[in-house]
């Protein structure tokens, strides 16, 4: 009797609070509800943490040179046609950089954001790709904590900035983050090339500076809302939860950098070598 009457009580605070989500999303895909999403990301991190590597365990690598070339660039081209989205739609036709509002109108402009703002949402599951080709290529070395973490969240906290609040100020890190990602997956995209292509790859370390640098500009972007003193945003829980985020991802992403740089464990061969001699060689001075 109580499990039911807990379950009515939530049905009814859940069915509240979807009165208050933006019509004009409603019948797009995977939209109606976060149950779908939820399911995902719930089987990609039980797939890439345990089934995964189970089903792999036995098995030789599987060869995805072409597979991943034809992805990556994908990515590239998908990023950079968001990236334009996201700059006709507000932030290059008449946004600000301060406290910009949602436009939930059905003009033209409004709707494009809207649209753009899904269109962003949906890469967050192509990119949960990245995780399964790791698995299936047993690179399991790569699938860290930080890995999963960031592209587990990143869908799932979008549904719902989709869904309440698509556009106005917390947009600002999306084309921000295409921007980046054209970067980060045209080298992936010439890393699976082969070999040959490995002397064009020598800025490999400096791909964690740009996403450092990325977290830091969106932390400061969003901060400054902290000290407006009006600015009516819809839903000021998604700025707080922006903020949060630029905060523990440029932690993480520093403490990958040091752990793979500083100690040069991931950095390409050639260099990996010189930073291992530098290091012995600041060891052997302090002896």
């Amino acid at each position: 009797m109580a499990f039911r009457e807990f379950t009515s009580t939530v049905a009814q605070l859940y069915d509240k609070w979807m009165e208050d989500a933006d019509p004009r999303s409603e019948d797009w895909l995977l939209m109606s509800s976060p149950l779908p999403q939820i399911v995902i990301i719930a089987f990609y991190i039980y797939f890439v943490m345990s089934l995964g590597p189970r089903l792999m365990e036995n098995r030789k690598p599987f060869d995805l040179k072409r597979v991943l070339v034809i992805y990556n660039f994908s990515v590239v081209a998908y990023s950079v046609y968001m990236c334009h989205e996201f700059v006709m739609s507000g932030w290059g036709t008449g946004y600000s950089f301060g406290c910009e509002l949602v436009d939930y109108s059905r003009s033209p402009k409004g709707m494009r954001m809207a649209w753009t703002c899904w269109l962003y949402f949906f890469s967050k599951f192509i990119e949960l790709l990245d995780t399964v080709f790791f698995v299936l290529r047993k690179k399991h070395n790569q699938v860290t904590f930080l890995h999963v973490f960031h592209h587990s969240i990143m869908p799932f906290t979008w549904w719902f900035g989709v869904r309440f609040s698509p556009g106005g100020l917390g947009t600002f890190h999306a084309p921000l983050n295409c921007i980046v990602h054209v970067i980060m997956y045209t080298y992936y995209g010439l890393s699976a090339l082969g070999p040959t292509y490995q002397k064009f790859l020598w800025w490999k370390k400096h791909l964690t500076s740009i996403q450092l640098i990325q977290f830091v500009i969106i932390t400061l972007h969003i901060s400054q809302y902290f000290f407006m003193k009006d600015c009516p945003y819809s839903y000021p829980v998604f700025i707080y939860i922006i903020a949060l985020y630029g905060i523990i991802f440029l932690l993480l992403f520093l403490n990958f950098w040091y752990h793979a740089y500083t100690k040069g464990k991931r950095l390409p061969k050639g260099l990996q070598n010189t930073t291992m001699q530098q290091n012995n060689d600041i060891h052997h001075k302090k002896e």
